[in-house]
């Protein structure tokens, strides 16, 4: 005999699934920063300046973005 397959619906008083959020903290700092190097390394082409006009963040990474893939000229 062929069993078919079971079309029940999810029961009402199944307990739900707690997702702890105590020390996510550092989950989000930790994006935060994640992000910002993402930009600094990636996307940014020297509008960010560290000391003056010519010392821009591009320049520090320059090396970085080429080993990552990152086109920049």
């Amino acid at each position: 005999m062929a069993s078919t397959p079971s079309t029940a619906a999810p029961r009402a008083d199944a307990p739900a699934i707690a997702i702890p959020t105590a020390g996510t903290g550092w989950m989000i700092w930790t994006l935060v920063l994640s992000f910002a190097i993402y930009y600094f390394v990636g996307v940014d082409q020297g509008a960010w300046s560290l000391l003056g006009n010519d010392m821009h963040i591009h320049e520090l990474v320059h090396d970085a973005r080429h080993l990552l893939g990152f086109p920049c000229h």
